[in-house]
């Protein structure tokens, strides 16, 4: 759990990923799309994925993957991050966390 809030906190996007699952591929498109360069852990290509991966499971990611967090802050898998996309609030979280600009 440790090592998942330092890796969450070090930069202002960070997205848990696995090179195989096409929901995550979906989330970093849409990231990518909106001018966020984030950092993107592929965990299945982490030689600690697994102890990863069960951190993200206690910290509540079901699935664990893709696994968003914005400002250090779990903002959740890929229906959290479409919520907010569709309802507007995640380029303000995207703002507030210093990731884009406008």
């Amino acid at each position: 759990m440790e090592r998942v809030a330092r890796l969450a906190s070090s930069k202002a996007v960070v997205i848990f990923s696995k090179s195989t699952c096409c929901m995550c591929t979906t989330i970093k498109s849409l990231f990518s799309d909106i001018g966020v360069n984030a950092l993107v852990l592929e965990i299945d290509q982490d030689p600690k994925g697994r102890e990863l991966e069960r951190a993200l499971l206690r910290k509540g990611c079901n699935p664990s993957v893709p696994a968003v967090f914005i400002g250090g802050e779990l903002i959740g898998g890929a229906n959290e991050v479409m919520a907010c996309h569709l309802n507007g609030s995640l380029r303000l979280l995207l703002k507030n966390a210093g990731a884009i600009w406008l």
